[in-house]
């Protein structure tokens, strides 16, 4: 198989339980399945993770650089989105 038939993933590894999974770099396999046992055995070799996701890069939707004011810039003017503009009750203690 070459390089041309193959599809480019993108791998992202949960490193534990309760956190996010981060994306840890990409790969070519020819499906999704033969792409999660190339993403353990490339990027979980010394037990790092404890879950693995593989996505199509063809499959994901991304805003462009030059886009950010578009994407970004209105939220600035609508303090109330943030957690920060809230206060905490004393009762709640820490979060």
């Amino acid at each position: 198989m070459t390089l041309e038939n193959l599809e480019l993933f993108e791998v992202f590894v949960r490193s534990k339980r309760g956190l996010d999974h981060k994306h840890v770099g990409s790969l070519h396999a020819e499906d999704a399945e033969h792409a999660l046992q190339y993403a353990r055995d490339c990027y979980t070799r010394r037990s790092e993770g404890v879950s693995i996701w593989v996505v199509r890069s063809a499959d994901i939707s991304a805003s462009q650089e030059d886009d950010n004011e578009a994407f970004f810039d209105p939220s600035d003017d609508k303090p109330y989105r943030h957690a920060t503009y809230y206060p905490l009750p004393k009762e709640v203690g820490n979060m």
